[in-house]
């Protein structure tokens, strides 16, 4: 495959059917999406305004990449919705000041030069590769998932994600089980990237797997593409927003953002990766190993060590820088001897907090197939 297949494949603009409508139902945010021919559960929303700038996927909190400057993306930790969205969405905010640079810089999505094997999620990392006891027990992870947040109902998500990188989910055990009666391809599918990447991060190539992990998001980045495949896929987005752009009457022309700026955008979209990673994969201690390697090289994530529910813990915060403004934040909790997710918070950006706890296990398709759960 060459740099032109990869743009292209960067460009797919095939619609990513929703797969968790539940959760969205639930805390009022985002609807989690595939791409492939995944069958929509419920219809899929509309790309909303956010917070006066930029688009939403679904009215999520993620910020944007490449010329959105908005915040856009996850809400309540959930992915992408489309890639069709994700290109219109690089071209559809203010863009920022011009700078001196002619050419933009050809981003790499290399790894932090601030991350170090001192990293406590490195050590985290380090921990959960040696307490590795070999195969886990069932082929598949389930996590129930409550939610709460001021000014929201209460809720509940089931999630069910097999060792194939499928995931499954519902508003209770029922749904959870009328979902798996579709039979479903991994191989397009987000949470099968989020797998693929998260292991590569735990055993092989740290940089490589940063790229994957960003690229579990459609971008407009390229990364690892000659500064003129980057040009190319920059012209298709502006093209695939303009519609949007003359809609708002929006007039002001999108700029390609450069060095610090760009660097950003690719942290931003590798933290919401592996964040979504973390909440629905987590079961699987080889994704957590890899998750706590990605994160440890994005320096506006910082770590300390606490205690949640009564367990040693780790606390990653992605502070404001992360998403381009003062006040949104999201924080990780995860148990500091296994890694597993405790806890994650999302604030700020105008946004009602949203609080998200988690129950994992592991048990077998067929079990949860059959209700025994």
């Amino acid at each position: 495959m060459d740099e032109m297949d990869l743009a292209s494949q960067a460009l797919d603009v095939t619609p990513w059917g929703p797969e968790s409508y539940e959760r969205a139902r639930t805390v009022l945010r985002g609807a989690m999406a595939e791409s492939g021919t995944l069958q929509e559960a419920a219809p899929m929303p509309e790309v909303v305004p956010v917070r006066g700038r930029g688009f939403s996927r679904a009215g999520s909190r993620r910020r944007g990449t490449l010329a959105t400057r908005g915040k856009v993306g996850i809400g309540a930790g959930i992915g992408a919705v489309a890639a069709a969205a994700a290109l219109v969405l690089v071209a559809t905010s203010t863009p920022q000041p011009a700078t001196p640079t002619s050419q933009p810089a050809a981003p790499t999505g290399s790894a932090s030069q601030t991350s170090a094997a001192t990293s406590p999620l490195m050590t985290l990392a380090a921990l959960i590769k040696a307490s590795d006891n070999g195969p886990l027990p069932g082929n598949a992870s389930l996590v129930i998932q409550n939610q709460s947040g001021s000014g929201q109902p209460a809720g509940v998500v089931y999630a069910l994600y097999t060792d194939s990188g499928i995931m499954y989910t519902g508003g209770d055990k029922q749904t959870l089980m009328s979902g798996m009666t579709q039979p479903l391809d991994p191989r397009n599918s987000a949470t099968y990237r989020w797998a693929v990447a998260a292991r590569s991060a735990a055993s092989g190539d740290l940089a490589a797997a940063r790229k994957r992990m960003i690229n579990t998001f459609p971008n407009c980045f390229g990364l690892g593409l000659s500064p003129a495949a980057q040009k190319q896929i920059w012209v298709k987005c502006l093209a695939a927003g303009a519609a949007l752009r003359k809609e708002k009457g929006d007039k002001t022309p999108a700029k390609q953002p450069t060095g610090k700026e760009l660097q950003s955008e690719i942290d931003n979209t590798l933290w919401t990766a592996c964040y979504d990673a973390m909440n629905w994969a987590g079961g699987d201690p080889r994704i957590r190993e890899g998750v706590l390697r990605l994160v440890s090289t994005i320096p506006e994530v910082t770590v300390t060590n606490s205690t949640a529910d009564g367990q040693p813990a780790l606390i990653m915060t992605a502070e404001p820088p992360l998403f381009g403004d003062s006040s949104s934040e999201q924080v990780l909790t995860v148990n500091a001897k296994t890694g597993m997710p405790i806890r994650s918070v999302e604030s700020g950006g105008g946004l009602a907090t949203s609080t998200q706890t988690f129950q994992f296990s592991r048990v077998t398709v067929a079990n949860i197939k059959a209700g025994k759960f």
